[in-house]
């Protein structure tokens, strides 16, 4: 996405910064996935005579993205008092999102690239450590869309 946001015009289309507006620190990126598809959808035949649309849509689409999240770690800075910010994971190897946290906050760490990979790491090694405390379930599980790791058992 990175890539093609790059070749993307800016102000071409705009979508919109979720949940921005509403107090606290909660995410939800759903609204804006729902969007960028549907814009997908109804600029389709546009696509195919103009390729380059689909660039200008990935740029809105990063630029979304990356002033949500700005103004989201602003704010948790703000109310939390804190002065330093780490951002980790897949999401901190996007160049754009390093920019404008780099201008936006006063004191904010980028791991290595190398370092920033998929949640999918973070994930298995949840299951791992479940899996070492004895917690399995046969393939009758319930789905936990939500599952906080201090939920997790402690291993001695």
């Amino acid at each position: 996405l990175a890539v093609l946001a790059e070749q993307g015009r800016a102000q071409r289309f705009m979508f919109p910064r979720p949940m921005t507006q509403k107090p606290g620190l909660n995410f939800s990126f759903s609204g804006l996935k729902t969007c960028v598809y549907t814009t997908l959808q109804a600029q389709r035949d546009a696509i195919l005579r103009d390729p380059s649309l689909k660039a200008d849509i990935g740029h809105a689409f990063q630029e979304a993205m990356v002033d949500t999240l700005r103004i989201k770690c602003r704010r948790a800075l703000q109310q939390t008092s804190i002065t330093r910010l780490v951002i980790a994971g897949g999401v901190s190897a996007n160049q754009r999102l390093r920019q404008v946290l780099t201008h936006a906050l006063p004191s904010v760490f980028f791991a290595r690239p190398a370092f920033c990979t998929d949640n999918g790491a973070m994930i298995a090694y949840a299951g791992c450590q479940r899996l070492l405390a004895g917690q399995y379930d046969d393939l009758s599980i319930t789905v936990k869309p939500r599952w906080p790791l201090a939920a997790m058992p402690r291993i001695a």
